[in-house]
Formats: structure tokens, C-alpha cells, sequence
């Protein structure tokens, strides 16, 4: 008897890739993640599945992230297709920078986290601008520099294997030539040029990026999610790095 074969059409092949796909979904669940960002004048939310972008919203209306940042995570999840309760986890860019704005998405997080009983993983901005520039260049050191105030700066670097060197701390503009050295060829993310002046390395490269590649945010905090990183609900807080200051 002769055996009859199935012949593959373009549209059974598709039901063939799409019952493939249902079956890795349901042996290996998406992580979906939900990112906010409220740590400078634009806010940022961003959904992101096994490590990819698949949303996100941004409010440049400055310092207007109370208002706007609880519709702009319901815009992103619907943007994604998937609803709250989808969510493995919740990520903040807890920091440094605006300290009303740490607060807003750090509480959001929070919120969000306690009602569904999801983690918190948070990233430090940081280690995310050296993260991101060391995936697009090679350099033998990546050293992150944000204005804090007049000759304050908040800092970090990072070896060419992103090994921390200098966790991420609050330093004084004459503080830096201590704390940073020659490394070879050395890359400096910041928003102050200038800066590059008073760091003692001759041929430095200067990065003005200092916006977070939203896209490589979502891959990074994937791999953190996956070594389970994440903090303890009840005592976490911003990255503030430096003393509140406060008028009476």
C-alpha cells in the first residue's frame, strides 16, 4: 500500500509555527516585566517579554509623573497585550536623580507589587548608561558621571567585563582624580563635558548619551530577573546617593 504524505501548504505550515510556539509558551512561560522610569523630566514605562520590548509610553511633560504614570502603565499593557495580572515582576530605575520623582515610581512599584504579590528588582541609572555603552563600544573601563549639583556628581565605573569598580556613590568635583585611574582606553557617559577635565586619563573618550536605551534596559533586567535579584518589598528605597536637603 502506498503511504500517503501530508503536503504543507503556506497556511497549515503557519498553524504548524504557531502550535510550536504554544507549546515553548507553555513549557517555558514568557516573563513579562513592567519598567518604570520617573527618575528625570521624562517618564518611562515599558513592558518587556523574555527579554525584548514589546511597549512602551513616554510623558515629557516635566516633573507631571504623579498625574501620568498610572495611565501610562494601563496604556503600555494594553499596547502589549497582556493584562496586569500577566506581570512577573515589576522593575524601578530607582535612581540617582529626581528625588520626587524616585518616590513616584518607586511607590507605584510598590503598589503594584503588594496588590498582585509580584517582586521588585531594581537598577541603578548608573550602572544602566555603562551597561548600555559597553554593548555598544569596547572600552577597558566605563565610568558613569551625573551632575548631582555644582561640583557634586554621582558616579560608578565598570571594568571592560562590567565588574564594578566604584559602586555607584556621591563624590565631590576635587574627589574624582582620587577614585578614578588610568585603565587603558576608557569611556566617560555624562551629561557635563566639562567633567571630562577633572578626571586624570589622558585620550578619554567623552559619551553625552545619558538617555537609557529603553531596549537594552528590558534585556538587562531580564537576566537580573532570571538570577533572581530582587529586593525586599518593605524595605526598599530609591537610590538617592547623596543627603536630602531640605529649607525650612
Amino acid at each position: 500500500m502506498k503511504r500517503q504524505c501530508a503536503i504543507i501548504t503556506p497556511a497549515s505550515k503557519q498553524i504548524f509555527n504557531r502550535s510550536k510556539l504554544t507549546i515553548a509558551l507553555l513549557l517555558h512561560p514568557m516573563d513579562y516585566l513592567l519598567h518604570i522610569d520617573t527618575s528625570s523630566d521624562t517618564g518611562t514605562v515599558a513592558v518587556g517579554g523574555g527579554g525584548k520590548l514589546l511597549a512602551q509610553r513616554m510623558n515629557s511633560e516635566t516633573r507631571n509623573h504623579a498625574a501620568s504614570i498610572n495611565l501610562m502603565i494601563e496604556g503600555v499593557l494594553a499596547d502589549a497585550s497582556i493584562s496586569m495580572e500577566q506581570l512577573s515582576g515589576v522593575i524601578v530605575c530607582a535612581g540617582p536623580g529626581s528625588y520626587t520623582g524616585l518616590r513616584i515610581g518607586m511607590a507605584t512599584a510598590k503598589g503594584i507589587c503588594y496588590a498582585l504579590g509580584k517582586p521588585l528588582l531594581l537598577d541603578n541609572k548608573l550602572t544602566l548608561l555603562a551597561y548600555q555603552c559597553s554593548r555598544i563600544h569596547k572600552a577597558s573601563q566605563y565610568i558613569a558621571l551625573l551632575t548631582a549639583r555644582e561640583k557634586e556628581y554621582f558616579a560608578a565605573v565598570y571594568d571592560s567585563e562590567f565588574n564594578c569598580i566604584l559602586t555607584p556613590q556621591h563624590i565631590m568635583a576635587e574627589g574624582l582624580r582620587n577614585v578614578i585611574h588610568d585603565a587603558g582606553t576608557t569611556i566617560l557617559i555624562t551629561d557635563d563635558i566639562a567633567a571630562g577635565n577633572l578626571i586624570p586619563i589622558p585620550d578619554l573618550q567623552i559619551d553625552n548619551s545619558t538617555n537609557l536605551n529603553i531596549g537594552l534596559w528590558v534585556y538587562y533586567a531580564n537576566e537580573q530577573f532570571r538570577c533572581s535579584n530582587i529586593v525586599n518589598l518593605s524595605t526598599a528605597e530609591p537610590f538617592y546617593l547623596k543627603q536630602v536637603y531640605t529649607h525650612k
